[in-house]
């Protein structure tokens, strides 16, 4: 039987000899191959980020400086166009009154997001490596292919959004194809901007937050929202008079904020900080900055989320298609068209957003939401390669040159958006947009699982795994997030009045339930429930024991 033995004091990693570790008490057996010597791995984490060590005081700035950066990145998917489209949605459907909602989801990305930060801290690995180590080949495959999904999906909306504000910009005259190949492009262009320093590569994408910050808020002073709706909004968990249309889109929210390749990438960019994780005292601060930049990053993310809820919910809420074509059409809008002659409540997306605001506040309005859009999509094209790369190189164990690794992440993505926006024009991506929110709904569990089982797991986390607090309260959150994703998904495809694909539907859904089923068994026995782990039972060794998460020998064979 293998069973996974506690660190040793010290949380020191063992020596390692030709890329495998030789301890007799390891955090991890790895199988991971040296990079070769005539193409040299290159990965985001070339350069690390020294921490001042001259600081003595409890907090420092100084420190909270040098760890800032990894947050940053990953609050960019909190800020990526499928979020901008269910917040301007979530203001022209509902109003105010569903601020609430976003509060929450953004507090439980937080406390997420500190669950992977902490395991990329205290391990060294990311949780795709994690991953790899831990679970058996075939659940570790799917696992893989399910996170590749997510990634598509997110990425797709991604590029889309970055062609749409290359569409407003050029008043039509770039196609959403166009947008397609030009997102390609730049998009490679910036990726190797880390070659000019891991610092500026950041302040980079600091840059493109500024970006978005300064658009949606001038979108937000010009039109001037009630301040008193609006705090009742975030602040009153109510939602008066609402439908069900109202409520399928607070599910929406919760699935446009919290998305499954972000925590991935979290806790691979946490790596790029030189840490000596063999000092419990480095680790633990390493964690407290961690988790304020985190927690700085995403209150940011948030304030330029409510400007855009709070624009469509003052401006468009309860707005009728009718008072939407007179108002286009006094203003001298060339896309009149996109809103019919009757009195239906205003259904608006990415691109419908950007010509309502041109036609009730000006042409500066419509190209300053653009200007908004664009660099939304921009920055998380570019965390949403990060993922890609770091998802594949952790469960694959590739050590591709960069530019090979790049190519292959991008082209995934890429090929779909592309015959997509050849095939589709601008006006008739709302569904597509919303399928895709259902797609990374279903690939949440593939992500919260895993994250809530290896960082409770004293075996790899030593000091630092999850209490009884974190236990419980990281499965209920996981628990209540995954079913309302879970309802959004049957809603969606209830929706599509079909009995045949109610039949494919149900049947993807006892495969998929059934994976889900067994990465929930896994984690309750890294949870303390030892009853359900019948491998080792009756073993002497260790209370540590868990034996089903091991593939690969470890280090001890009892």
């Amino acid at each position: 039987m293998w069973c996974y033995l506690p660190l040793p004091p010290g949380g020191k990693e063992p020596p390692q000899e030709n890329g495998v570790i030789q301890s007799t008490q390891g955090l991890y057996s790895s199988t991971s191959p040296p990079a070769s010597d005539d193409e040299p791995f290159s990965t985001y984490f070339e350069e690390k980020v020294p921490i001042p060590e001259d600081v003595t005081q409890m907090f420092s700035f100084r420190k909270l400086w040098a760890f800032t950066g990894p947050g940053f990145l990953m609050s960019i998917a909190y800020l990526d166009p499928g979020n901008i489209e269910s917040d301007l949605q979530s203001g022209a459907k509902a109003g105010f009154k569903l601020l609430w909602v976003l509060l929450g989801a953004t507090i439980i990305g937080l406390l997420l997001q500190r669950l992977a930060a902490r395991l990329g801290v205290v391990t060294g690995m990311h949780l795709a490596e994690v991953c790899n180590r831990q679970y058996p080949t075939v659940p570790r495959i799917i696992l893989w292919l399910m996170v590749e999904l997510a990634i598509i999906g997110s990425d797709m909306q991604e590029v889309i959004g970055c062609a749409i504000a290359f569409n407003l910009l050029s008043m039509g005259r770039i196609p959403l194809w166009g947008g397609v190949l030009i997102t390609i492009i730049d998009t490679f262009v910036f990726l190797f901007l880390d070659k000019y320093g891991l610092r500026k590569l950041e302040a980079f994408f600091g840059f493109l937050i500024t970006i978005m910050a300064v658009s949606f808020g001038y979108e937000y002073v010009m039109v001037r929202p009630d301040q008193g709706e609006l705090l009742k909004g975030m602040f009153l968990p109510y939602c008066e008079n609402c439908d069900s249309a109202q409520m399928e889109q607070a599910v929406g929210i919760v699935g446009a904020v919290i998305m499954p390749h972000n925590i991935y990438l979290h806790s691979a960019l946490v790596k790029s900080r030189q840490i000596d994780r063999g000092n419990k005292k480095e680790v633990k601060e390493a964690n407290k900055y961690y988790f304020i930049e985190s927690t700085i990053a995403l209150f940011i993310s948030f304030l330029i989320n409510v400007f855009v809820v709070a624009v469509f919910a003052e401006a468009f809420y309860d707005k009728t298609n009718i008072e939407v074509n007179a108002k286009c059409n006094a203003s001298g809008s060339p896309h009149t068209d996109l809103f019919p002659l009757d009195n239906s409540t205003l259904q608006v997306d990415i691109f419908k957003g950007g010509v309502v605001l041109g036609c009730f506040f000006g042409p500066a309005a419509l190209y300053i939401w653009a200007i908004g859009i664009l660099a939304a999509g921009q920055s998380s094209t570019m965390t949403g390669t990060y993922s890609g790369q770091f998802v594949m190189e952790g469960f694959l164990n590739l050590r591709w040159s960069r530019f090979a690794r790049v190519l292959l992440t991008r082209s995934i993505a890429i090929f779909p958006t592309l015959l997509v926006a050849i095939f589709q024009d601008v006006q008739h991506l709302t569904g597509m947009n919303d399928f895709l929110n259902v797609l990374q709904s279903m690939q949440l569990p593939f992500a919260l699982i895993p994250i809530l089982t290896f960082t409770s797991l004293t075996s790899i986390m030593d000091d630092f795994a999850n209490g009884l607090v974190w236990k419980i309260g990281g499965g209920v959150v996981i628990l209540v997030v995954c079913a309302i994703n879970m309802y959004f998904v049957v809603v969606y495809v209830t929706s599509l009045n079909s009995v045949a694909l109610y039949v494919l539907v149900a049947l993807l859904c006892i495969a998929y339930l059934s994976f889900v089923c067994y990465l929930a068994w896994q984690c309750l026995i890294a949870l303390g429930v030892s009853c359900l782990d019948v491998s080792c039972l009756g073993n002497r060794v260790s209370n540590n024991c868990h034996a089903v998460f091991i593939e690969e020998q470890p280090a001890y064979d009892t």
